[in-house]
C-alpha cells in the first residue's frame, strides 16, 4: 500500500486524513490496516512513535461510520485500553481529528479526577471509549458502562500495561467482552506473558511485526556523557543552554528527584516545568499544554510519561537519570526523532549506573558512543549560568559534547572573569584578629 486511497475509506475519513496532509502510511499502518478493514483480529508489534493510534483509529472510524448507528447510553461500540492518562487523551484527541467530519461521538475515561461528569458522558452515549483500566472497571462495576454491545476492542501499549501491573485488571476485563467482536492488540515489545494474553484475547490474527530485532533508532543521534551524581545538575544546565536545544525532554528515576530538578532549573533561568503521576490530572494536564505551547522549553518526567507524551519537536531527550528498564529506555528517547525528524538523546551515566548502560547496549545491539571528554574540565569551578531575557549561547549541544566552552551572544555579557565588578576581592580581616597576629609576631 503506497498510500491511503488505496484503502478506499470512507470520504468523510479519507477528508480529515486530506487536512492533516496524510498521505503515505507507516509500515505499522499499511500493514495492519488492511486486514481491520476486513475485520480481521490484528497482532501488531511495533516501536514507539509508528503511527499505530491510527492503524486502529482509522479501522474502526471506517466501520462505524457506514453504520451510521446513534449511539446508545453506556453501551460504547468500540473500546479502546491505553496504560496512561496522557495516552489515553491523545488517542481520544485522535479520533477527534479523524474522525471530524463523521457524526460519532468519542469519549475518554480515567483515574485522578471526578467521574461526575464522564458518567454524565456516558448516560448521552458514546460511539468510542477511550478508557484506562482501573477507571473502567471502576464505572463497570457501578453500572455505568455494558460491553454487550461492543464490536471492536483494542489493546493499545500492552506490554506498558503488564510493566504497570494491570495484568489482573485486564484479565477480568476481558472475561466480560463479548465472544462475537474483533479484536486490535498492540505492543511495542513481545515478552512470553505478552503472547500469552494475545492468545487468550485474539482469534485467528493476523500479525504484524514492524521492529527489527535489533532494536535501533537510527535517526536519533545517541551520546552517553560519563559524569558524577554531582556535577549531573550542572552538566544539564549546560547542555540544555545550548543554542540549537528548543524542547528538551528529561528523565529521572524518581517523583521527588523530578520536582527537585525542575525547580533548580527554573531558578537558574530555565523555563522548566515537571510532570509524573504523583500530580494532579488537572496539573498534568497544564504541564503538557505549557509544553506544546512552547511555554516551557523543558519538561522534566518519570517514566509515567515516557509512552505517553506524543508531541512533535522535541529536538533533545536528556537520560538525567539512566533507567533501571533497558526496554524504558527506547521508549525514553523515541520522544524524539518522531515522524521521520532526527533527534538527539543524551544519558547522563555516573559510575553506579554502568551496569544499566550495559543491559541497554546488550537490548539495542551496539555501543552507545560515548562523548568527548567528558565530564569537561573545571566543571565542579564553573558558575551556574543564568539566561537573561534576549541573551543565548553561542555553541550548539553537540559543540558542547565536544568539549567546547559555551559563551553569551549577547552584547552585555562579557564573562565573569573579565568583569572587574564580579571578581572576588580578599578577604578582610577583623581588628581584633589582625591584633592577635601583631601580638603572636
Amino acid at each position: 500500500m503506497k498510500n491511503f486511497e488505496e484503502l478506499k475509506l470512507n470520504a468523510p475519513v479519507q477528508r480529515a486524513l486530506a487536512d492533516e496532509n496524510y498521505e503515505t502510511p507507516t509500515p505499522i499502518q499499511s500493514q495492519a490496516v488492511p486486514p481491520a478493514l476486513l475485520g480481521r483480529d490484528v497482532l501488531g508489534c511495533a516501536q514507539t512513535g509508528t503511527g499505530k493510534t491510527a492503524a486502529f483509529a482509522l479501522p474502526i472510524l471506517n466501520r462505524l461510520g457506514r453504520q451510521n448507528r446513534k449511539a446508545a447510553p453506556h453501551r460504547p461500540l468500540a473500546l479502546v485500553l491505553a496504560p496512561t492518562r496522557e495516552l489515553a487523551l491523545q488517542i481520544e484527541e485522535s479520533f477527534a481529528t479523524y474522525g471530524r467530519y463523521l457524526r460519532m461521538r468519542q469519549l475518554v475515561v480515567y483515574g485522578g479526577v471526578s467521574q461526575t461528569n464522564q458518567v454524565r458522558a456516558l448516560e448521552r452515549g458514546a460511539h468510542i471509549l477511550v478508557a484506562t483500566p482501573g477507571r473502567l472497571l471502576d464505572l463497570m462495576n457501578q453500572g455505568h458502562i455494558k460491553l454487550d454491545q461492543l464490536e471492536v476492542f483494542v489493546l493499545d501499549e500492552a506490554d506498558r500495561m503488564l510493566d504497570m501491573g494491570f495484568l489482573p485488571d485486564l484479565k477480568r476485563i476481558i472475561t466480560r467482552l463479548p465472544d462475537q467482536r474483533q479484536s486490535l492488540f498492540f505492543s511495542a515489545t513481545l515478552p512470553p506473558n505478552i503472547t500469552r494474553l494475545s492468545k487468550q484475547l485474539l482469534k485467528n490474527p493476523v500479525s504484524v511485526n514492524v521492529t527489527p530485532k535489533s532494536i535501533s533508532i537510527e535517526k536519533i543521534e545517541q551520546r552517553v556523557l560519563s559524569v558524577e551524581r554531582s556535577e549531573k545538575q550542572a552538566l544539564l544546565r549546560k547542555v540544555l543552554m545550548a543554542a540549537d536545544v528548543d524542547r528538551a525532554l528529561v528523565f529521572t528515576r524518581t517523583k521527588r528527584g523530578a520536582n527537585i530538578l525542575a525547580e533548580k532549573l527554573v531558578r537558574s533561568g530555565i523555563k522548566a516545568t515537571a510532570i509524573h503521576g504523583n500530580k494532579s490530572q488537572g496539573a498534568r494536564q497544564r504541564a503538557l499544554m505549557a509544553f506544546r505551547q512552547r511555554k516551557v522549553h523543558v519538561l522534566v518526567a518519570t517514566d509515567v510519561a515516557s509512552r505517553g507524551i506524543d508531541i512533535d519537536g522535541i529536538t533533545h531527550v536528556v537520560n538525567f537519570d539512566v533507567p533501571t528498564d533497558p526496554e524504558s529506555y527506547v521508549h525514553r528517547i523515541g520522544r524524539t526523532g518522531r515522524a521521520g525528524a532526527e533527534g538527539i538523546a543524551l544519558s547522563f551515566c555516573s559510575a553506579a549506573e554502568r551496569g544499566d548502560l550495559r543491559a541497554i547496549e546488550n537490548l539495542i545491539g551496539k555501543k552507545v558512543p560515548v562523548a568527548a571528554e567528558h565530564p569537561v574540565p573545571a566543571l565542579k569551578d564553573q558558575r551556574p549560568m543564568r539566561l537573561s531575557p534576549g541573551s543565548k549561547v553561542a555553541v550548539s549541544s553537540r559543540s558542547i559534547l565536544n568539549g567546547a566552552p559555551p559563551t553569551r551572544c549577547s552584547a552585555d555579557s562579557s564573562g565573569d572573569q573579565d568583569n572587574p565588578k564580579r571578581r572576588r576581592r580578599p578577604r578582610r580581616r577583623s581588628r581584633n584578629t589582625r591584633c592577635r597576629i601583631k601580638q603572636r609576631n
